[in-house]
């Protein structure tokens, strides 16, 4: 990847949108990292000592900067201000003021101590979208708690499902932290449309609190039936639809929902009898019965190598996979096809892997066009092209407001 070759790709359907990101860790640089794949520009301000995730996550090729930086926060500039500063502070509402987009994960309550928050920033910018993501939300009695993905995959109820017989699983993975930047990047790009539709061009403020967000990726298929209390129970618990099958070598995983992928799984093992039984043939006795269907198909499955079996159920329309190793996926012939996997020239460290952005658009694409800053690495070229001259910026750098 060169400036060359990212300036002569087409413009992206956010090109144009400048970004002010005060961002840190995961839950709002994956959202702001996502608007620069969508060709925003994304200026990431961070203090002195750089964001958290200059400092998680190695490997480390240098210094502050880590493989979870990395993932989280290319497409972006970085620059630094000090707002424990007075005049860095100032230097914030001055850059505020001329972009469209102010993102922020913070407590509630901190950036109005700084005098950054939405209704002190709009009264010179009417047009600014400001992003505010938090744990719990802007009031209520969680609403000060410091709040992280584990926090709320506790207080979301379904680690005792996902531990099944034994004590309660987490996710192994920021599952709450993702689902809620992506949640705001919807409710940001919502922002935008709306504000593109105002005769007054009026931005607003998005607020997305982590607990609200995960419920709503996480929970639907628990409040199925919770829908039209009371309700007894389903015949069959999740467990029995969200398994591993057991083959004689390994595990594959899969799940039967219309009646020709169940007869094609019947015909892969070779029980047509099964797909003939009245308790199985169509959808909603299936459904209701399959609790016994579960240990019919486990021990037909368990008799055949996970790669016999699979390439059966294919031949067949039966929805199955291998339980892959994160090493086996980025091996995948059809995510080596799609190129699922980027990889892209970094001049300072090398080749660096990526996830693609994951959406193709057909005039206006999804591109990655920068690498991951260094810690300060854009301040300069961030206030000149908002119009410091040398002489301004070497006074804010003598006054400490920035590095």
């Amino acid at each position: 990847m060169t400036p060359d070759a990212a300036q002569s790709q087409p413009y992206g359907p956010c090109h144009g949108v400048r970004v002010l990101d005060f961002t840190s860790v995961i839950s709002g640089p994956l959202c702001t990292q996502a608007l620069g794949d969508l060709g925003a520009d994304v200026i990431k301000v961070e203090p002195p000592a750089g964001e958290q995730a200059r400092y998680t996550g190695p490997p480390f090729p240098e210094p502050l900067f880590s493989g979870f930086l990395a993932q989280f926060n290319r497409n972006k500039r970085s620059m630094v201000i000090d707002l424990k500063t007075e005049g860095g502070r100032r230097l914030a509402r001055d850059l505020a003021a001329r972009v469209d987009i102010v993102a922020e994960n913070f407590r509630p309550g901190v950036m109005a101590g700084l005098g950054l928050d939405f209704e002190a920033l709009r009264e010179r910018n009417p047009r600014l979208i400001y992003l505010s993501i938090n744990g719990f939300g802007s009031d209520g009695p969680y609403a000060g708690l410091p709040a992280y993905d584990m926090v709320m995959q506790g207080l979301t109820g379904l680690m005792p499902e996902q531990g099944g017989n034994g004590p309660p699983q987490l996710v192994q993975g920021g599952v709450a932290d993702k689902s809620t930047s992506l949640t705001a990047l919807s409710g940001v790009l919502a922002a935008l449309l709306a504000r593109e539709r105002d005769p007054q061009r009026r931005g607003q403020r998005v607020e997305v609190a982590m607990l609200d967000a995960y419920a709503a990726f996480a929970l639907p298929e628990s409040m199925i039936s919770r829908s039209f209390p009371p309700l007894a129970p389903a015949a069959a618990s999740s467990a029995d639809f969200f398994r591993c099958w057991e083959t004689a070598d390994g595990h594959v995983v899969g799940v039967i929902i219309q009646d020709d992928q169940f007869a094609g799984l019947c015909r892969a093992l070779a029980r047509d009898d099964l797909a003939a039984d009245a308790r199985f043939r169509h959808m909603g006795e299936r459904f209701r019965h399959y609790g016994e269907l579960v240990p019919l198909l486990a021990e037909e499955i368990r008799r055949l190598p996970s790669t016999d079996f699979l390439a059966r159920a294919r031949a067949h329309g039966a929805p199955f996979a291998p339980v892959n190793s994160v090493d086996q996926f980025l091996d995948d012939p059809q995510v080596r096809h799609r190129e699922t996997v980027h990889m892209a020239h970094d001049e300072r460290f090398g080749d660096v892997r990526y996830l693609a952005p994951p959406i193709r658009f057909e005039r206006t694409p999804a591109a990655i066009s920068r690498h991951a800053p260094r810690l300060g690495e854009h301040t300069d070229e961030v206030l000149r092209e908002f119009g410091f001259d040398a002489t301004a910026i070497a006074a804010l750098r003598t006054s400490n407001c920035i590095r």
